[in-house]
């Protein structure tokens, strides 16, 4: 018997490292940053974790936008990773798992939290996949905007306040801010990529108002818009910053002010451009955003 408690050890050991592989290896693929951000700043139990949660969702989100099948397809796989999520909660993971449904699942055996930050994530970053798979395709509202946008944030503050210093959690009120502002940027930043498959990032009230289409980025009210979002994202960055300054741990606030810096950059070039948007940004991977960035981090 013992040698058998002992054989399965090592196989369970052996899987939870190469699922750590795995997931580290796509972080650093999809996001150097991200990469980075976990490996020197995630609560050292909880870094192989924060690699798993990341790649899982990046995993999903390219399925969705870039998979191959029809939206009937897409929307099976979406359904059966929300099936897998509640079968996990329940003790009652299927074992016909791909590797990166793997990632989940090991995941997910050891969130015994109640309240968990963990499944606040999940729950929330998969209504944000179903979201985008719904929408593709047709004009959203402005609350539809609105919702999304607040899914996003909760999910994004929930992992970082898990992942990283997650004994000492900052109070509830006023935690997503800081993302929102970040998300409002990010939906800029890629609004004319996104618009090229079929994701339109601006309400579809503003465009009948003013009679302009999804594509006149350089029509007065497009821009006038974009500055109205843009002015947003920086009340929600100035009233972030203020909560993260107040935050206990330092690492978590270090990892909050390099996450609110990246998206601060994008709007600085936003405005220089005045308001009129690109489909491309590339000065913010430079060794002056870096360095710009590096220096909002460690002063505010």
């Amino acid at each position: 018997m013992s040698t058998l408690s002992g054989k399965l050890n090592s196989t369970h050991a052996t899987r939870d490292l190469r699922s750590a592989r795995l997931a580290a290896e796509m972080t650093r693929a999809a996001s150097m940053q991200s990469y980075y951000t976990i490996r020197f700043l995630a609560d050292r139990d909880r870094v192989a974790d924060a690699y798993r949660a990341y790649a899982y969702f990046r995993w999903i989100d390219d399925r969705i936008d870039e998979g191959e099948g029809s939206a009937a397809e897409r929307a099976v796989f979406l359904r059966r990773q929300q099936s897998l999520v509640e079968a996990g909660y329940r003790g009652r993971m299927p074992g016909d798992l791909c590797p990166e449904e793997q990632l989940l699942a090991d995941l997910i055996v050891g969130d015994d939290e109640p309240d968990s930050g963990l499944r606040a994530y999940l729950d929330n970053m998969m209504a944000v996949m179903a979201f985008d798979l719904e929408r593709r395709g047709r004009l959203i509202s402005a609350a539809e905007l609105e919702r999304y946008t607040d899914l996003l944030a909760t999910a994004v503050s929930e992992a970082l306040f898990h992942f990283i210093g997650h004994d000492t959690p900052p109070p509830l009120e006023g935690r997503a801010t800081a993302v929102r502002g970040a998300h409002i940027i990010h939906m800029l930043r890629d609004l004319i990529e996104d618009c090229a498959i079929g994701y339109y990032n601006i309400p579809a009230e503003y465009l009948a108002a003013h009679g302009i289409g999804v594509d006149d980025y350089d029509h007065p009210a497009f821009r006038a818009w974009v500055a109205e979002r843009v002015a947003l994202a920086r009340d929600c960055f100035h009233e972030g910053r203020a909560f993260i300054g107040r935050v206990s741990n330092r690492r978590c606030r270090l990892a909050g002010r390099a996450y609110v810096a990246r998206f601060e950059y994008v709007a600085r070039l936003i405005e220089q451009d005045g308001y009129r948007l690109r489909a491309d940004y590339p000065e913010r991977k430079s060794v002056r955003a870096a360095l710009w960035m590096g220096w909002k981090t460690i002063t505010d």
